[in-house]
Order: structure tokens, then sequence, then C-alpha cells
């Protein structure tokens, strides 16, 4: 009886099963054979692998924070009211999922840059986002924020809001119910939505080339560092590239550990 989901599986499907796997398989098992083992530790703590490295995590860091403050509240709205406005914002909020990068770094430097709708004004009062550190944090924040919206809204949706109302009926306040009730119900949700975010983050190229710029120590991403070994030296671009699908791997997999206790929970 315990076996019998897998005999529902028509064996056909495990053919491009396994090719979906090959697919993603192989190219890391690629970059792990061409990588070059003898010099790592000394290309990773190059000058340049070492800036980008700090900085990366600096502005994934900061922009995960951003993340926390502004998506917590739009994913809350967004489970608990309805409406064609609500779904409107919904779908413009989860728009960069589905857009590319370099798209989202344009629009953030026609709205932020020196010229843009808001950055005149803010270059008028001395505030210059573009091709900054800011403008970094910006771009990360901008691609990572709807995995912790739709991380945490789902998990909103799931738990329902019944507990809520107990709490109401009680006499608790709306402000009072939220960190008492709500927030502990979701807080794996949301640690979940925190680790893709800074993952995410952590990851972005496009928007942050074309936002930020690339100057080391101060916009230079190790994906940008990445690129630009990958033009003049392929194996240089290596080892960091190693150590980013490393990372990316821990994250996957704490993700999916606490998916796994959650449902042997439930």
């Amino acid at each position: 009886m315990r076996n019998s989901g897998l005999k529902a599986v028509p064996a056909w499907l495990y053919i491009p099963a396994a090719v979906g796997v090959a697919l993603v398989l192989l190219p890391l098992i690629a970059l792990a054979i061409n990588t070059p083992w003898s010099d790592f530790w000394e290309n990773i703590t190059s000058d340049v692998s070492r800036d980008a490295l700090q900085l990366s995590v600096k502005t994934a860091t900061a922009s995960t924070v951003l993340c926390i403050v502004l998506g917590v509240p739009m994913a809350i709205v967004f489970a608990r009211r309805t409406g064609l406005v609500i779904r409107l914002l919904r779908s413009v909020v989860l728009l960069p999922l589905v857009l590319p990068p370099v798209v989202g770094g344009i629009g953030l430097l026609y709205a932020f840059g020196k010229f843009g709708l808001v950055g005149e004004h803010l270059t008028a009062l001395g505030i210059d986002i573009a091709f900054s550190t800011s403008a970094v944090i910006l771009a990360q924040t901008f691609v990572a924020l709807p995995f912790l919206v739709i991380s945490l809204e789902g998990a909103l949706r799931s738990v329902g809001s019944r507990y809520e109302q107990v709490a109401a009926t009680l006499g608790a306040s709306p402000t009072h119910t939220l960190w008492k009730v709500t927030m502990p119900l979701v807080f794996p949700a949301l640690l979940s939505g925190m680790v893709l975010a800074f993952a995410r983050a952590l990851g972005e190229f496009g928007a942050t080339i074309t936002f930020a710029g690339n100057l080391q120590g101060v916009t230079q991403t190790a994906p940008l560092a990445i690129y630009v070994e990958s033009i003049s030296e392929p194996e240089q671009a290596l080892p960091l590239s190693m150590v980013l699908v490393l990372i990316a791997l821990l994250v996957v997999i704490a993700v999916h550990l606490r998916d796994s206790r959650r449902a042997v929970a439930v």
C-alpha cells in the first residue's frame, strides 16, 4: 500500500525526467571538472574576488532586509484582501519574476537615475543613487522581492484567518494579533522567503550592471566579476562560479529540508 503511488507513475515518464535532470546536472558537473582546484583558494581570495564576494554578501543582506520591510506588509495585504485593485497590484509586484532583469535595470535607471522620474528630485537634494552601492541594493531588491512575497502570501492563505478572528473576539488589537498570532504561524514560510530572496539577490546580474554599473569595490558583485573574468580569462571565472553554485546548493537544500519537515509534521 505504501508504494501504490509509485506504481501509478507511467514508466515512460522516467525518460524525459532523466533528460531534464541531466540538462541541469551536466553544466554543474562540467564546472566542477574544469575548475582549477589547485589554484582555487588563491583565485577566490584575490582582490577582485574578495571585493566582489564581500560586496555581494553585504548588498544581498541589505536587500533581504529591505524585502522583509516591504514584502511582509504586501504579502499580508494580498492574502487578506480581495478585489480587482489588489489583483492588479499583486500582478505588478510579481512581474519581476518573468521580466528580463536588464529591462528592470533600465526601468530603475529611468526612475532613480540622475535624470529619472524620481532621481532628478533626489539629485537636486544631493542624493545620487544610480551607479552606486545603493543602486546595487535597489536592483537586488527589485528582483528578489517577489520571492519573499509569494512565499509568505501562500503560507498566509494556507493558515487562513480563523486564529486571527479568535484573537479579535478576545479583544486583541490588529497589531497585537499580527505579532502574536499571524507571524508565529507563518514564520517558517517567512524564513524560506528570506533565504530565497537572499539567494536571488546574490545571483543578480542584469538589473545590477544596467542600473549600478561594474566598478570594483563599489558595484561589482560576484556575478559581474565572473562575467568580466569569463571574457578575459575564462578559467579564472570558474572558482568564483563554483562558490556561487555551492551557496545556491546550500540554499536549495535548506529550503527543501524545511518544506520536508513541514510536510512530515502535517
